[in-house]
């Protein structure tokens, strides 16, 4: 890779953080036009109904996005569309405060409450009614999860976000 492509490459990378729109309760992330380095897979996954509900199963999609810097964002989308949980993993944090949307006040002051407690290099496990979020890892590999628990499907838990 040239030095200019190499260039490019961080840049829009860089730019992918800012410029990247999705939130949890809301729309999928739609990868800027401009950011070659980054690639988008949708799979289909199926998780069955509770045992109150009929035999058919609830579905969802799985949307995964590679970040130009190689982190892999996995986005739970209920049929409705809406996002309902986000697993990350990779040499980078993702933008937060974008996968976050309206929940990002939430998980900053569980984040404050947890580094009371633990301290600042403990993971960070933050529950609410309305949002769960853990994250751990080390420099070059960090990992999270969150999830709306009202909004999970049927027969889903929290656990299955990955």
């Amino acid at each position: 890779m040239s030095r200019a492509a190499a260039s490019v490459a961080a840049a829009t990378s860089v730019l992918w953080a800012v410029h990247a729109r999705a939130e949890l309760g809301g729309a999928p992330m739609t990868p800027p036009a401009n950011d070659i380095a980054a690639t988008v897979r949708t799979l289909q996954r199926s998780v069955l109904a509770a045992a109150s509900a009929p035999a058919a199963a609830a579905a969802y999609t799985v949307r995964e996005v590679t970040l130009g810097s190689g982190t892999v964002i996995h986005e739970y989308v209920s049929t409705a569309g809406d996002v309902f949980g986000v697993a990350w993993q990779g040499p980078t944090i993702p933008d937060l405060r974008s996968i976050f949307g309206t929940y990002y006040a939430q998980y900053q002051a569980g984040v404050a409450s947890a580094h009371a407690a633990h301290g600042w290099r403990a993971p960070v496990s933050v529950t609410t009614s309305g949002l769960v979020v853990r994250t751990g890892g080390h420099m070059g590999a960090f990992s999270g999860q969150a999830w709306l628990p009202q909004a999970l499907p049927a027969g889903m838990t929290g656990n299955d976000i990955q």
